[in-house]
């Protein structure tokens, strides 16, 4: 199904979901299944750089993501500490996988690392301990470090490097709220949290214990 039909399919959904339940089959599934698994696949994302280098958020998949929440029943989800479970909606992203799995996908996620169904993890990614929440993006040769959260539908960028317990805010609602954005080549320091849709510029370095959000003012020290 082309992307255009999906999205139709989706915000009519979405526009008639108190219709919708774990019974629900047919082509609304079948359309939310699709986008959760292209989110998670990479091939498309919920925010992407335009030709003039703003942002354009596909809210459709924002969408996607909510409608998957009504349609889908908690279930059992193995793996958990000491043979323990969990008992969630949203699968691991790494359920069924094998080795070749593993080296197809081309990144590290050392014991401890929570990735959900629908988030895409680019190669050479190293994720710590960790936790990557539904519909994030995660771009090639970023290091994921300890404790870090990358909250539901934020985008990281290529060569980033997210310092031990930093904070990447998420957004699913409200639905014209844009994702948490850090840009290719940013380091953000230790403890520090981006949230309410800030997005951090390419090659911007943030120190330790920064919070950012969008009532944040930003001082250029060269001009005041």
């Amino acid at each position: 199904m082309a992307h255009e039909d999906l999205q139709k399919t989706i915000e009519t959904a979405f526009e008639a979901r108190a219709e919708l339940n774990f019974s629900t089959t047919g082509a609304v599934r079948d359309a939310v299944d699709t986008a959760l698994d292209l989110l998670d696949s990479g091939k498309a994302r919920v925010a992407e750089k335009a030709a003039d280098g703003n942002w354009q958020v596909n809210q459709w998949l924002k969408k996607a993501v909510l409608l998957s929440f009504r349609l889908n029943d908690n279930t059992l989800i193995e793996g958990g500490p000491a043979g323990s479970r969990w008992w969630d909606k949203v699968p691991s992203k790494f359920e069924g996988w094998g080795e070749n799995r593993f080296r197809e996908a081309g990144f590290r996620a050392v014991p401890g690392a929570v990735v959900r169904k629908s988030a895409h993890i680019g190669k050479s990614v190293i994720l710590m301990p960790s936790f990557v929440n539904l519909g994030a993006y995660v771009d090639e040769g970023t290091m994921v470090d300890t404790w870090v959260t990358v909250g539901s539908c934020a985008q990281i960028g290529k060569n980033v490097h997210l310092s031990g317990g930093v904070g990447i805010g998420g957004v699913l609602e409200p639905l014209q709220a844009g994702p948490v954005i850090i840009e290719d080549n940013c380091f953000i320091g230790a403890r520090s949290e981006v949230v309410e849709g800030v997005v951090v510029g390419e090659g911007s370095v943030i120190s330790m214990g920064v919070f950012i959000g969008q009532s944040t003012k930003i001082v250029d020290r060269n001009t005041g």
